[in-house]
C-alpha cells in the first residue's frame, strides 16, 4: 500500500495553498499547492525521506511522521484516518482538540421528548444532554463524568438498581474508550482520583476488562418517579471520533414509558418555574 500512500500525499499536497500554512506564495510556482521540500520542512523530515514516501519507496513510516504530515497537509479527521490505514497503522486520537458537540446533533436530541439522550466524550465526560437526559440523571451532583459519579457520588448506589453491575460495565467501557490514548491527561486524572479514593474501583480496574457500551437493558430508581427500566443504545459520532451518543428509551405504552413521560413533565414544570 506504499504506492497508495504516496499518491494520496501527493494529491493532498496539491490542495494546500502556501498561505494556508504560513508560507509565501511567490510568483514562479510550477505546482498548484505545496512543493515537496515545503511539506518536508513543515513536517520536520528530510526532503529525501518525503520524496521516497511519495514515490512509494519508503516502507513503514512511524505514527509520529504520519501525525506531522497530517498537520502539515491540514488533513481533517477522515483524511488523517485514511493516511494511517494506508500505512498499516491505527491512528492515535488527537486529544488536544477541544470537545464540541455538533449543533445539528443538539437539535436532533432536543426533538426527542420521549427519549433521554446524552453525548459523552472518550473519557466519559457528559458533553451534552437533552431535557429528559438531564432529568433522568439529575440526582448526580459530584461531577459531569459518568465514571466519577458511579464511584464518588452518594446518589449512585440508590440510583442504579444493580450498582455492582453498573460499576463493572462502566469501568470496562471506560478502559476500552480511552485505550487509544491511555496517557491523555484527563484519563490519567480520573483514574488517579478513583485509585486514591475507591477500593472498589481499584478492585474492578484490576480485572483489566475492556468492553464497549452496547444495546442492553438498564434499571434505574429515580427519586421522582421510582423504578424505570429502559433500553440503551449507543452510537459512535462519526464527525467527532471518540464521542458517543447514548439514548435511553422505553417500549411505547409501557409503564416505563409513562414514567419517562412523567419525568419529562416534571422537568418541564421545574424549568418553567426556575
Amino acid at each position: 500500500m506504499t504506492w497508495a500512500l504516496g499518491e494520496f500525499l501527493r494529491s493532498r499536497r496539491d490542495e494546500v495553498r502556501p498561505d494556508e500554512v504560513g508560507l509565501p506564495a511567490g510568483r514562479a510556482r510550477r505546482v498548484p499547492g505545496l512543493r515537496r521540500e515545503e511539506v518536508a520542512l513543515l513536517a520536520g523530515v528530510s526532503v529525501d525521506y518525503y520524496v521516497r514516501l511519495e514515490q512509494g519507496r519508503e516502507r513503514g513510516p512511524s505514527a509520529q511522521v504520519l501525525d506531522a504530515l497530517a498537520e502539515a497537509l491540514r488533513l481533517d479527521d477522515d483524511a488523517r484516518h485514511h493516511v494511517f490505514r494506508l500505512a498499516g497503522l491505527a491512528p492515535r486520537p488527537v486529544s488536544a482538540r477541544p470537545e464540541h458537540v455538533s449543533p445539528h446533533l443538539l437539535q436532533l436530541m432536543d426533538g426527542w421528548p420521549d427519549n433521554a439522550a446524552l453525548v459523552i466524550s472518550r473519557c466519559y465526560d457528559v458533553l451534552a444532554r437533552n431535557r429528559l437526559g438531564a432529568a433522568l440523571f439529575d440526582a448526580f451532583t459530584y461531577s459531569d463524568n459518568l465514571l466519577l459519579n458511579v464511584f464518588r457520588d452518594p446518589a449512585a448506589r440508590a440510583f442504579y438498581a444493580d450498582w455492582q453491575h453498573a460499576a463493572v460495565n462502566t469501568v470496562a467501557g471506560f478502559r476500552l474508550s480511552t485505550g487509544p490514548a491511555p496517557d491523555d491527561p484527563r484519563t490519567l486524572a480520573i483514574v488517579e482520583e478513583l485509585h486514591a479514593s475507591s477500593p472498589e474501583f481499584r478492585q474492578i480496574w484490576g480485572r483489566n476488562q475492556a468492553r464497549g457500551k452496547s444495546a442492553e437493558v438498564k434499571a434505574f430508581v429515580h427519586r421522582d418517579v421510582g423504578r424505570i427500566t429502559v433500553s440503551m443504545q449507543t452510537f459512535d459520532i462519526r464527525e467527532a471520533p471518540g464521542q458517543q451518543l447514548v439514548v435511553y428509551h422505553a417500549a411505547p405504552g409501557s409503564a416505563d414509558a409513562q414514567a419517562l413521560a412523567l419525568l419529562g413533565s416534571i422537568a418541564a414544570t421545574r424549568e418553567s418555574l426556575a
